[in-house]
């Protein structure tokens, strides 16, 4: 079943075109892959799924509805940068999230905090920047979201980390839901990945399943965006 789909979806900012004519369909149950150099408009489009910018032409539906209140509703999203109030400690923004989400599960949450040996009791600004990443993760993922939208999930947490935190993701959500990854990071998280999706100024070069790349070129996911994109 279609859980995403982008039709003709055009964004322009002023005589700057940053996505063009943009058609994809991404289905329920799969990991995928944005991937892309930078300005090549992975941020763009994830913000137009998400709400947080209108397309100028062309369209967004989310479970087959236009992008608005139910759609956010059902979409789980991590940005590349930190917005929790950092006077806060993490047990308060646990609270917060419990009080703005329906689907938010706090017992899942306060899991994760153990096992990372993150303290509830503590405030986000004394925690490292490693760990306030990790701690906007185990939010997003703690939802009982359809859709989970992680923008560079690992870039800030240490080599150590990296594998707990694939785990996390692939333990946190359930078989109706998608993952949409953008990262720059692919030879850390191209294990997991069902599909991936290659975005080259503006427009789509590839979007297929990592499976089939890999038979068709005999190559990893990472060597083949380095030649793709002459990295």
């Amino acid at each position: 079943m279609t859980l995403i789909e982008c039709r003709d979806l055009t964004k322009k900012y002023g005589s700057h075109t940053a996505l063009s004519n943009i058609n994809i369909q991404i289905c329920r149950g799969h990991i995928i892959g944005l991937l892309g150099p930078n300005g090549s408009g992975k941020t763009t489009l994830i913000k137009l799924i998400t709400g947080l910018l209108s397309p100028s032409a062309g369209a967004v539906y989310v479970n087959e509805e236009p992008v608005g209140v139910k759609s956010k509703n059902l979409i789980s999203y991590l940005p590349d940068h930190t917005y929790l109030d950092k006077h806060m400690r993490v047990r308060d923004v646990m609270d917060f999230f419990e009080d703005f989400y329906q689907d938010f599960d706090s017992m899942r949450a306060y899991d994760m905090l153990n096992k990372l040996d993150i303290n509830p009791n503590h405030k986000l600004k004394t925690l490292s920047k490693g760990n306030q990443e990790k701690v906007q993760l185990i939010l997003v993922m703690s939802r009982r979201a359809s859709l989970y939208i992680l923008d560079e999930p690992i870039a800030g947490v240490d080599p150590a980390a990296r594998d707990y935190i694939l785990n996390t993701i692939l333990s946190n959500y359930d078989e109706n839901a998608s993952i949409l990854i953008s990262t720059h990071l692919i030879s850390d998280i191209e294990n997991i990945l069902d599909e991936v999706i290659f975005i080259q100024n503006g427009a789509i070069h590839t979007h297929a399943s990592v499976d089939d790349l890999r038979l068709k070129d005999h190559k990893s996911i990472d060597t083949i965006f380095r030649e793709v994109f002459k990295c």
